[in-house]
């Protein structure tokens, strides 16, 4: 007896999806081959789909079976084949009819009982059976909600094999999952844990942090321990632009590959904010090892990175960030694969002043040198200080200002005023299909979009010259001038604008560790 049958599943890579062809033929014989480029855990597969038709009341096929996944040049890994494989099978030795097969895309692990697992990467494999022109996609049902966000594509969750056997047999029919992604998007995506009303004081800082996320610049505070810098950084999601569907999706697929969703949840509504211990290897930064997953800096992706104790992070770690900040984007070339995530986030950085962490407190004394001072900022590489467009020093609430019980202001009112410079600049890179913010503007781009008045100028040159500004101040000072020009509404970059973006450049000051 002769016997082909074709089901299709999907293997992501990176934040895509490929569709993978699998191909079971039965013939006269009582042998297992799976062909493909599939790794172990595709392998096992096997002593699964046979317990689990067993409890479910099949018999596993005593004839010979050889399956074929192919593109047979991408490889296959992980337990989500488990669900097509049995299906296949099945179907190949006449359990299940066939005439539907080909109509769905199925992916889901199995248990020993034939109960579906959730698995990593739905949104990614719904998109990819939409864009190839599957009528529907069977899925667990943990997944179903994350999967049906994709328009034109039929979802049904099922929870255990039996489910799918009969749904395929017609003998009963599974329910489809529909959700309302923009209902859903738009009803969940102001709600925030942390806002500026209550942080009491620190209007400095929190008028540092408007400007970055008015302009998407990097930022970085300086201050003793207990000053409020995480809980600041904290707060910054809740006055940056509202995620847009488009990045709220391609951020969704970010961490449902990493398998970090929670279950039920179907889109991410808000601007995530990732904050890795400073004791974090490279990989788990950037992303990569022996099966590729994205790393924190593509979690953040359309949010914030917070690195707190910058300083203490290891220098390896550091450096690996310094192309992904720039390009937005990190490719992964190993051996085996090559993988692209995106990463455009926000880098939000905190480290203490020296080591013992008090120099220039108002009324601790630092017990640090000033040369100890100046080598534990120099932890922070000046390539890496290169990418931080604002450099702010924080100090510690008096008693005074930590019993006031009037609020601070709320984060909602700083959002509209980030929300409508962050419009001003749309307009303006409307013709660069890659820039969004002014912190994305190349040198040719500020020389024609920031370009300071005569007496702005002179005061850029005098402040270069009297505090030892470093050479790559110039640019960032310029972008950060231009972003505090459109929070006030000017189109032209005065003194005042200048002025304030140079109070931000205090590490690039040479006798910043010597006052």
């Amino acid at each position: 007896m002769y016997n082909l049958v074709k089901v299709y599943g999907a293997q992501v890579i990176g934040i895509k999806a490929t569709t993978i062809t699998i191909e079971v033929n039965t013939a006269r014989g009582i042998k297992f081959f799976l062909v493909g480029l599939a790794d172990a855990a595709v392998k096992e597969s096997h002593e699964r789909i046979v317990s689990a038709m067993n409890y479910n009341g099949y018999h596993f096929p005593s004839s010979q079976i050889i399956v074929n996944m192919a593109p047979a040049d991408v490889r296959k890994e992980g337990a989500a084949y488990d669900l097509p494989l049995a299906i296949g099978i099945m179907g190949a030795a006449e359990m299940v009819e066939t005439k539907n097969l080909s109509r769905y895309m199925m992916v889901g692990e199995l248990g020993l009982d034939g109960t579906l697992q959730p698995i990593k990467g739905a949104l990614p494999i719904a998109l990819a059976a939409q864009r190839d022109g599957f009528e529907g996609l069977i899925i667990p049902l943990q997944n179903a909600r994350e999967a049906a966000v994709v328009d034109n594509l039929k979802v049904y969750g099922a929870e255990n094999l039996k489910e799918v056997i009969d749904f395929f047999n017609g003998t009963n029919n599974l329910k489809q999952t529909i959700v309302d992604a923009r209902k859903e998007f738009f009803s969940e995506r102001k709600l925030y844990d942390y806002d500026f009303s209550d942080v009491k004081g620190q209007e400095s800082v929190k008028r540092a942090l408007e400007i970055a996320a008015a302009g998407g610049h990097n930022l970085i505070m300086v201050g003793p321990p207990g000053s409020g810098k995480s809980m600041m950084a904290k707060c910054l999601p809740s006055i940056l632009p509202p995620l847009s569907l488009e990045e709220s999706l391609e951020t969704t697929q970010v961490h449902s590959v990493a398998g970090l969703l929670e279950s039920g949840m179907a889109l991410i509504t808000r601007r995530p904010f990732r904050s890795p211990h400073h004791s974090i290897s490279p990989v788990a930064l950037v992303g990569g090892g022996q099966h590729a997953q994205p790393g924190e800096v593509s979690l953040a992706n359309h949010g914030v990175l917070y690195t707190d104790e910058l300083a203490e992070f290891p220098r390896n770690s550091l450096e690996v960030l310094r192309q992904p900040l720039e390009d937005r984007k990190i490719t992964i070339s190993r051996s085996r694969y090559t993988v692209e995530y995106p990463c455009s986030v926000m880098l939000v950085a905190s480290t203490n002043p020296c080591p013992c962490g008090f120099y220039n407190h108002p009324t601790r004394e630092c017990v640090c040198t000033p040369t100890q001072v100046q080598k534990y900022m120099n932890r922070i590489s000046g390539p890496m200080l290169d990418r931080i467009d604002l450099h702010i020093e924080i100090f510690p609430l008096s008693f005074q200002e930590l019993s006031q019980s009037s609020k601070g202001e709320a984060s909602a009112v700083i959002r509209e005023r980030v929300v409508c410079a962050r419009k001003v600049q749309e307009n303006r890179f409307k013709d660069f299909p890659h820039v969004h913010c002014n912190a994305q503007m190349t040198g040719r781009m500020i020389s024609q979009f920031a370009v300071p008045s005569k007496e702005a100028l002179l005061l850029l040159k005098n402040a270069m010259e009297k505090l030892d500004l470093s050479a790559r101040a110039y640019d960032r000072i310029l972008k950060v001038a231009r972003t505090i020009a459109d929070l006030a509404g000017s189109e032209d970059i005065e003194s005042m604008h200048v002025a304030e973006a140079i109070s931000y450049r205090m590490l690039d000051r040479g006798n910043w560790a010597t006052r």
